[in-house]
This record gives C-alpha cells, structure tokens and sequence, in this order.
C-alpha cells in the first residue's frame, strides 16, 4: 500500500488526523487508468469529502493519461449525481450475470 500512496494511486483524505475517504486507481496503460476504488467511511458521509477526493485523484490521473473512467453502480442515483457533478459522463451500461 505505500507504494500505491508514493505513487499517488492512493489518496487518503484526512480531516483532523482522521481518515473519511480514500480513492485509489490503476495504473496507466494504452494511456488509460480506472479510478477505484472509492470510499467514505458511513459516518462522514454526505460532506464532500469523496467528491473532493474523487475530483482530487481525478485530476492527478489526467497528468499522466489521455482516458479516465470509473464504474459506478447504476443503481446508486448518489454516487451517480456526484461523478457527473465532478465531470464524469455516462458512456455504457454493463451488467453482470453470475451463474452459480
């Protein structure tokens, strides 16, 4: 994990010395990375701190790749609103079937 942080594919968000989110990515490659994972803790949620973490690794990620994506669960109409918010646009939807 510390190289992940070294090599900035980790972004820890801390407030007060106390961590509520973190976002990580792939690395590049064919001049892509996919932003993940993301998460807020339960109870610092709906305070901004995954949007600025997320733009904040988003940002990061265009230094070094021509494409960013980010999968995101269509059924979570929050995560969906903020990824848009922060300029990600719906590109293809995917399901996924498991068979036991």
């Amino acid at each position: 994990m510390r190289s992940k942080v070294a090599d900035r594919g980790i972004v820890l968000w801390d407030v007060d010395g106390t961590t509520v989110a973190l976002v990580g990515r792939t690395r590049v490659i064919a001049g892509m990375t996919c932003i993940s994972p993301v998460y807020t803790a339960p109870e610092h949620r709906r305070r901004g701190y995954g949007t600025a973490a997320t733009a904040a690794m988003t940002r990061s990620a265009l230094e070094s790749a021509d494409v960013v994506v980010l999968f995101t669960d269509l059924a979570n109409p929050t995560s969906n609103s903020i990824y848009q918010h922060i300029g990600y646009r719906p590109v293809k939807d995917k399901v996924v079937l498991s068979f036991l």
